[in-house]
């Protein structure tokens, strides 16, 4: 009797324990799901004068990185309150408040993107900072940029970028730049036009030719406006925020069955203008300067992410293929004897980009 009485009390105690541990575990569940629905209403913040602020801040830079936002942040949360010292703004906040304006600004077919720029400044080591820009999804970027130029500068934005990306973009050189003595050169309209090419929306036979002065002008003010940047060089460039917003054009232009001018990185799939190629001419394998060392960890191997080759580290895309002298294996440039040189006078030498520089300077003359 005593025993059949001691299990019907164990029994009624696990039960109540049972009951207890599972209320109890239900509790904690419930808590943390209320914790995280907080945590995304607080994410998802509501659009006030503070949103409005950031979002006109915003579109009065061309891009914006976290450290250009950190101040701004800082001043607007600073309205009406205890000041906030922008080292004091968070991550989480700015990505909060981008969250917000992505939100508010998709029913006008915008969208703030962000990349990475892909020229590393001497003895740089870490990643650079990452750069949002205010982009439009759906018109034409030439289109865009008709609405503040004209149809004939416009003509002068598409061959400078057929130069950058055709012509100075072939199988064994991938430069993808324009020093700004050959961007000046494109000043010209051309007079003719090959068969087998067909009118474009953006350039067409029409659009008349620029002067140097015009031209000259043009690239300052795209500079300016942030859609080229200038090398130490002296080359021309698209900048972060010009490759965010002219990314699927210039893939859709320059990209064909026959052969691809636009790369992409193998690590971060965005494009690449500048960084490192494959050896092998023939490989898509390409890399940005700051996803190689990433990328090699992870692969413990620094191999070709596609031919799974040697990475040879001295390929180059950008403007270091131009003067580096980029060329593919096994090919071995063997130095022209002193003697054996022609004789020419220096005052009578001429580069090509001087021969150019003075025919389109006589031309303009007459």
């Amino acid at each position: 009797m005593f025993y059949y009485l001691t299990i019907s009390l164990l029994s009624t105690l696990c039960s109540v324990l049972y009951d207890y541990t599972t209320a109890f575990l239900s509790l904690i569940v419930e808590s943390r799901r209320v914790s995280i629905f907080r945590l995304v209403e607080n994410r998802k913040m509501a659009y006030d004068d503070r949103n409005r602020a950031f979002l006109q801040a915003f579109m009065g830079r061309s891009t914006l990185t976290f450290g250009d936002a950190q101040p701004v942040l800082a001043a607007i949360l600073s309205v009406g309150g205890e000041r906030v010292d922008p080292t004091d703004v968070t991550e989480d906040q700015f990505y909060a408040y981008l969250d917000t304006a992505n939100r508010t600004i998709s029913q006008f077919d915008l969208e703030i993107r962000s990349s990475l720029p892909q020229d590393l400044q001497p003895a740089q080591e870490d990643p650079p900072q990452r750069v949002w820009a205010l982009v439009n999804n759906t018109s034409d970027p030439l289109t865009q940029l008709a609405t503040t130029y004209t149809a004939d500068e416009v003509a002068f934005i598409k061959r400078l970028l057929d130069y950058m990306f055709l012509t100075n973009n072939t199988v064994r050189t991938e430069g993808m730049c324009a020093a700004q003595l050959q961007a000046v050169g494109l000043h010209k309209a051309p007079t003719t036009r090959p068969a087998t090419d067909e009118p474009s929306q953006t350039q067409s036979a029409a659009s008349q030719s620029l002067t140097m002065t015009q031209a000259e002008k043009m690239i300052l003010n795209l500079i300016e406006e942030g859609w080229f940047q200038k090398s130490r060089k002296g080359y021309l460039t698209l900048t972060p925020r010009a490759l965010m917003e002219l990314r699927g054009w210039l893939a859709m232009e320059y990209n064909d069955e026959e052969s691809a001018k636009i790369r992409f990185c193998a690590a971060c799939k965005d494009m690449v203008t500048v960084g490192q190629r494959c050896a092998d001419i023939h490989c898509e394998g390409r890399l940005h300067d700051h996803c190689i060392r990433n990328f090699f960890r992870m692969q413990q191997a620094e191999q070709c992410p596609v031919c799974q080759a040697e990475w040879p580290g001295d390929h180059f895309v950008g403007e270091r293929a131009i003067n580096t002298g980029s060329r593919p294996s096994g090919v071995v440039r063997r130095p022209t004897p002193v003697s054996s040189r022609p004789s020419v006078e220096p005052s009578t030498r001429s580069t090509p980009s001087r021969m150019v520089l003075e025919q389109n300077l006589d031309e303009d003359s007459e």
